[in-house]
C-alpha cells in the first residue's frame, strides 16, 4: 500500500487535492502547535532544520499531538493493508507550510518507515516558497 504524506500551507496552496479518485484522507491542523515562524531565528528555517526540530521537540504538545497522529494512522494503516487498499493519503498543515507541518509530515514519514506492506512518498507542497538553504536532502 502506498502511503501519501504531503505538508502544506493553509495560507498559500491550501489542503492537497487527492489524485487517486478516493475523495481524500486525512488531513492534521498542525496550527495548534506553537509557531516557531514567529521567531526571527527561525524565519528562514524549515522543519527540516536541526534547530527547528529541537524547538518543537521542546514543547510538550508536539509529542502530545504527534503521539495522537500516530496512533490514528496506525490503525488505519493496518486496516487498509488488512483490506487490500492501494493509497491513504495524509496531510499536514500550518499556516506557511514550511515549518510545523514540514516537521510532523517528516516525524510521520520516518514513524512509518520499513512498515511491512507500506511505501512512502513525501511532498512538500510549499517547498518552492522556502529558503534555498532549507532544501530537503535525498532519502
Amino acid at each position: 500500500m502506498f502511503l501519501d504524506l504531503y505538508s502544506f500551507g493553509f495560507r498559500r496552496s491550501g489542503i492537497p487535492s487527492d489524485g487517486s479518485g478516493h475523495g481524500g484522507g486525512f488531513v492534521f491542523d498542525c496550527r495548534c502547535l506553537p509557531n516557531p515562524g514567529k521567531f526571527e531565528e527561525y524565519q528562514a528555517l524549515t522543519g527540516l532544520d536541526t534547530s527547528v526540530q529541537e524547538w518543537l521537540e521542546a514543547k510538550e504538545e508536539t509529542a502530545m499531538f504527534l503521539n495522537h497522529v500516530k496512533g490514528t494512522l496506525e490503525l488505519s494503516v493496518k486496516r487498509y493493508i488488512a483490506r487490500d487498499f492501494e493509497r491513504l493519503m495524509v496531510s499536514c498543515g500550518c499556516t506557511g507550510g514550511q515549518h510545523r507541518s514540514v516537521y510532523v509530515a517528516e516525524k510521520l514519514r520516518k514513524h512509518f518507515a520499513g512498515y511491512p506492506g507500506l511505501s512512502i512518498q513525501l511532498t512538500h507542497t510549499e517547498q518552492s516558497f522556502w529558503p534555498t538553504s532549507s532544501q530537503p536532502q535525498e532519502h
